[in-house]
């Protein structure tokens, strides 16, 4: 009987250092594509974060716990300078477009910028009638251009007809609402997924490339760092190009920079250095597309 014993310890034992060295080698893994292919590392751990939060917010206080560090781990990752509304780093001395290229004009009731092949649903998020409206435990006015800029996207090619109330509320529910940092990067791509729209990291960051991505009738989401639209971090919508080759902006913090004509290559020099979740630039298209 000890004999058998000793040979059941002994497989215990070995069975143990076999799931540990498969442990170590996943997890070798995952920080590899943490590093190389950071898109599908925030693929694979996305759904383990929401699992987790899911079970905290059932009041768990352990998991509360284990989800606390794991979106402390990943923020560094997920977020990009802090989405704060405010003056840009740089202001800009450019007039405002001739109406003849982009207007801001009121068709069924709502703010519609034209001169792009999708007239976009304007919101901004310092309007009086939403900007004290919760985004999590912060306010749309301050954080909220991910959301908002999300409710401008899907209210103009998805279909539907969601206000910045609303898609802050969505997506505080589902995770995206990072506290005092605006949105998690995935926002972009869980929002357009659930509202019926694709969106895909635009790799080939050239001037040529973001006019024929919106001339195909895309949009393009542009998470922006400081420069002409932000101190910090900020999501804009590209959303147009003229025949001078200059693109058409929406950007949730300013109707004045969205009736400006802008450098495609200022924009690309600006953009924001995270590459998490297909950052910095996605292309917004409808699904059956």
């Amino acid at each position: 009987m000890k004999r058998k014993s000793g040979k059941k310890h002994t497989g215990r034992t070995y069975l143990l250092f076999a799931l540990l060295a498969l442990l170590c080698v996943g997890i070798a893994e995952l920080a590899a594509c943490r590093f190389f292919a950071p898109a599908l590392y925030q693929q694979i751990t996305s759904p383990v974060r929401r699992c987790l939060q899911s079970v905290a917010e059932l009041g768990v206080h352990t998991a509360a716990e284990v989800s606390a560090w794991w979106s402390a781990y990943t923020a560094q990752e997920e977020l990009s300078d802090p989405q704060l509304a405010g003056e840009p780093a740089i202001p800009s001395d450019t007039p405002i477009s001739d109406p003849s290229l982009t207007e801001l004009k009121e068709i069924d009731g709502k703010e519609v910028l034209t001169g792009g092949i999708i007239p976009v649903v304007y919101y901004n998020q310092g309007d009086a009638a939403w900007a004290d409206q919760p985004y999590g435990d912060d306010d749309i006015g301050h954080y909220g251009c991910g959301p908002v800029t999300m409710s401008m996207a899907v209210s103009s090619m998805g279909g539907w007809d969601s206000n910045p109330v609303q898609m802050a509320q969505w997506s505080a529910e589902h995770g995206y609402w990072a506290k005092g940092g605006g949105s998690y990067l995935s926002i972009i791509e869980g929002t357009a997924t659930a509202y019926g729209l694709t969106a895909s990291s635009l790799v080939e960051r050239t001037p040529q490339a973001v006019r024929e991505t919106l001339l195909s009738g895309n949009l393009l989401v542009a998470l922006m760092g400081p420069g002409h639209f932000t101190q910090g971090g900020h999501f804009i919508l590209l959303r147009g190009v003229t025949l001078s080759g200059m693109i058409l902006v929406a950007d949730p913090n300013s109707e004045e920079r969205s009736l400006m004509e802008w450098d495609p290559q200022l924009i690309l020099d600006e953009l924001s250095a995270s590459t998490a979740s297909g950052a910095p630039l996605w292309v917004l298209s409808p699904a059956d597309s």
